[in-house]
């Protein structure tokens, strides 16, 4: 063989290892990069938070989070919230907020919304506590993945896969 083919071998070798090379370092790093999406998104099942919401939380909340005449829209609130602080606030207790001018004002204004709020009739005052609830207890991380799902759009009104 001569010098110029022994050199030719020579260069396309080094030149498909390093094709090689840079193909492996594309995979390394997609599959990196699939790694960190998988450990960003919550953990829990939506579906299995689904079920829970349309079991327990449905009823108040609407089928796909967003509000009644009895309860808030729950999207815009997960969407601010933690996962701790979620588990917080489902279990332990749950403060509807009233907007202070309201608490703040005084004469008939203050005697209508305290009227309103005996009879139940502007606010709901509480939440049901849902420590010590097993279903809800035990799938307290499904059902904040599948509402932080329908905050974020990933998830639309309809039954998720599962």
């Amino acid at each position: 063989m001569s010098n110029h083919t022994r050199l030719a071998f020579a260069f396309t070798g080094v030149f498909a290892a390093a094709l090689l090379g840079a193909c492996s370092i594309d995979f390394l790093n997609s599959r990196a990069s699939q790694e960190l999406a998988l450990k960003a998104q919550p953990a829990g099942s939506v579906y299995t938070g689904w079920r829970v919401f349309q079991d327990k939380c449905a009823s108040c909340h609407g089928p796909a989070g967003l509000g009644t005449a009895a309860a808030p829209n729950l999207l815009p609130k997960v969407r601010d919230i933690g996962p701790r602080q979620f588990v917080d606030i489902v279990l332990r207790r749950y403060d509807w907020s009233i907007p202070a001018d309201r608490i703040a004002s005084q004469g008939a204004g203050r005697e209508a919304l305290l009227e309103q709020l005996v009879q139940r009739q502007d606010y709901m005052l509480t939440m049901p506590v849902w420590q010590g609830e097993p279903r809800v207890t035990a799938h307290i991380v499904d059902l904040y993945a599948y509402l932080l799902a329908r905050a974020e759009g990933s998830q639309g009104t309809d039954r998720p896969q599962p």
